[in-house]
């Protein structure tokens, strides 16, 4: 069975393939006009000095930790391999994000431009561009994943034990890569949003992406350095972990190679889902929010059909000793992601209840707008818990787990269950292409409306894209949702990881009840850590979008006509305030996430550790969600009354919105998202680390 490794390359080739085909595709359009060429590459050339900048920023932590990994190799804490792994599993991180963002800020003058002829051109601009970014990330994925596995067992003759307990640490560079990325996009991104909204909408009474407004080009770079850059190396790390996770608990379940293989089988299978899927996504002309809802879904409700399909053949191929319940776990994560993806877009889109009762709000002002959707941010919290609770209980009792702790294969068949666990996050994220083409795509939206504000295309125009992006943000949350989702369970796979791992080290028992005073210790950090790293991130975007704010007001009063339209603002004076500033506060968040791991285990041992990992996923799961979908209400709400609804746009119902709007930026697209990665992170750096852990623990 370990020669079918090889289906892993087909599907990274084919993923790739596709995403340069559709790259073409875009690059086939017209970029419009002079003066929408000369905008968008002002945005590109923006956002290619900050990722340049980030990165050598980030290079001076992978280097030391190169370094720390290198020293751990000779008392036999990790595998030779691991620092190599490190390095390269941030690599592929960083090119998932990079190469999107390439294609993004390419596509978002053609999208305009292509929007000028119909609303359906332009939405397929914009998703051939989003799709770059799903395929890529899922290309490189599996690509990065099957040559290593190759690797292990030709040169080093790794058997699939040996693949499966040293693979699952591989996943740390992936993540440290992604937090830096999401955390230090992210407050780019809202801290030129935030400043720009602040000033020119409430202060200047101008229109979003008015071209007076010195911080529209930085708004316009944050959202291909956050939302698709960011989100494309958090999406990958999402992808990598998921199925390094499951590797690892298939072989301690006894599968062996065949363990390894059915997840990079389904992985494929979801490639060619996710590919046909895509074609399918088109609409018509004026058509309304339903209208290009129903697009997109028919794409991915199509994709996930098909996978869910094709699952029950490839487990009873795989493994057809348990294929039936392997299948059941599958498809409750596929099931299980579009009942997030459903709930999320029921909370964050206006097409629903939730937002159109939101804004009878705005009538009392902001603080209203505010509590309201504070509130509705928490009771989304309920469906995605209850639908991934469910999805672990079906998946671990399907795939042969018991509940029954006194019988006497008690550990095999607890391995087997949380096996099942681990394929429900893979089924979950298996048609990733599309659904990351959905999220992807919104910020090409997004930079396409801006474009044709400040290039002056036309009402009609600009209609066209305002509603492309209002999807986009109801696309973005459910992206954040499903990598919120599969997060969930891949952290609760590592947790098992972690405690196999660094028991096996340990020359005692341990003792993981929660009457054990470490294991409590450890959950109330875990705990604090969420809280914690979600006010730092919360913070950088406040104090950041501060400096633009300041910088903004100063253009107004001392550069004589510029409100009048007669003289030019000062954009890269805001574009190097954000880049600044987010470099300088991605540093300590980011940091967190490896250092308080290592410390707790350093006081309180392996015990706290698995309290610590506890905590944080299950404070951090409902965190996440409640964070993006508050956010992305509020931003939905503001774009459903600019459309004409409830006093419409500059009426003071409208100011109101988007004042909840500033509040939801850093939600949605800074704390929010980042405390997946987070959650995994610690997990992770809890295995790499769980062998000093047990030689220097002080208890």
């Amino acid at each position: 069975m370990e020669n079918y490794v090889w289906i892993g390359l087909a599907g990274a080739l084919l993923a790739l393939f596709f995403a340069f085909f559709q790259s073409r595709r875009v690059m086939a359009f017209s970029e419009g006009n002079e003066l929408m060429q000369k905008i968008a590459g002002a945005i590109r050339m923006g956002a290619n000095a900050y990722l340049k900048r980030q990165y050598i920023t980030v290079s001076v932590f992978y280097a030391v930790m190169t370094v720390i990994l290198v020293i751990m190799v000779f008392p036999g804490f990790i595998s030779p391999l691991m620092p190599v792994a490190f390095l390269t599993g941030g690599l592929f991180s960083m090119l998932a994000g990079y190469i999107g963002m390439r294609v993004a800020t390419n596509a978002n003058a053609r999208t305009a431009n292509a929007a000028h002829q119909s609303m359906n051109q332009g939405l397929r601009v914009a998703f051939a561009s989003g799709s770059v970014m799903g395929f890529t990330v899922v290309g490189l994925g599996i690509l990065y994943i099957t040559a290593w596995i190759l690797v292990m067992k030709w040169f080093f003759h790794y058997d699939a034990v040996m693949v499966g307990q040293t693979m699952v640490m591989f996943g740390m560079g992936a993540s440290v890569l992604a937090l830096f990325a999401r955390v230090g996009g992210g407050i780019f991104t809202k801290a030129a949003d935030v400043g720009a909204d602040l000033v020119g909408k409430l202060e200047a009474e101008i229109p979003e992406d008015d071209p007076r407004n010195p911080a529209v080009i930085a708004d316009n770079v944050g959202d291909n350095v956050g939302d698709v850059a960011g989100m494309g190396a958090d999406l990958y790390e999402s992808y990598v972990g998921a199925l390094l996770a499951t590797f690892a608990i298939g072989v301690a379940a006894g599968y062996g190679w065949e363990g390894i293989v059915l997840p990079i089988t389904i992985a494929v299978f979801g490639i060619l889902a996710s590919v046909f899927g895509s074609f399918l996504v088109r609409t018509k002309e004026g058509a309304d929010q339903k209208s290009l809802l129903r697009s997109l879904r028919t794409g991915t409700y199509t994709a996930t059909i098909i996978s869910a399909i094709a699952a029950g053949p490839i487990t009873w191929w795989v493994l057809p000793e348990n294929w039936l319940g392997l299948w059941v776990s599958i498809l409750s994560g596929l099931i299980g992601g579009s009942l997030i993806a459903f709930f999320t877009e029921y909370f964050t889109s206006s097409t629903y209840k939730p937002i159109q009762n939101l804004t009878v709000a705005t009538d009392a002002g902001p603080a209203t707008v505010i509590i309201g959707g504070l509130s509705l941010g928490m009771q989304s919290t309920v469906a995605p818990v209850l639908v991934v609770a469910a999805s672990i209980l079906v998946s671990f009792l399907a795939s042969g787990g018991t509940l029954e702790t006194s019988s006497a294969v008690y550990a095999i068949s607890f391995s087997k269950g949380l096996y099942g666990i681990g394929l429900a996050a893979v089924g979950m994220l298996s048609t990733l292409g599309i659904t990351l083409a959905c999220d992807a795509y919104g910020a090409v939206a997004d930079n396409a409306g801006g474009i044709a504000e400040m290039a002056g295309l036309g009402e009609e125009v600009r209609e066209r894209t305002d509603a492309l992006d209002a999807l986009g943000n109801t696309t973005a949350a459910t992206g954040k949702g499903f990598a919120i989702g599969s997060a969930a369970l891949t952290a609760l796979a590592l947790l098992v990881s972690y405690v196999d791992i660094a028991s096996a080290k340990l020359d005692h028992a341990p003792d993981f009840s929660l009457l054990n005073p470490s294991v409590l210790i450890g959950i109330f950090i875990g705990s604090m850590l969420v809280n914690v790293f979600s006010a730092l991130t919360m913070s950088a975007v406040q104090r950041s979008a501060q400096s633009i704010v300041n910088e903004v007001r100063r253009q107004f009063s001392e550069i004589t006509g510029l409100l009048e339209g007669t003289a030019d603002p000062d954009y890269e004076t805001c574009v190097d305030l954000c880049t600044k500033s987010a470099l300088r506060e991605m540093v300590l968040p980011s940091l967190l996430g490896i250092i308080v791991p290592i410390l707790t285990g350093l006081v309180v041992g392996v015990e706290g550790v698995v309290g610590l990992l506890g905590g944080a996923t299950v404070v951090g799961f409902t965190m996440a969600n409640f964070m993006s979908n508050a956010g992305g209400a509020w931003d939905n709400l503001k774009k459903y009354i600019a459309a004409g609804n409830h006093g419409g746009k500059g009426s003071e119902n409208h100011k109101a919105a988007v004042i909840g709007d500033t509040v939801g930026d850093p939600f949605k697209d800074t704390s929010g998202p980042s405390l997946n990665i987070l959650i995994k992170l610690v997990s992770t750096v809890s295995i790499v680390f769980s062998g000093v852990i047990v030689s220097f623990s002080i208890f």
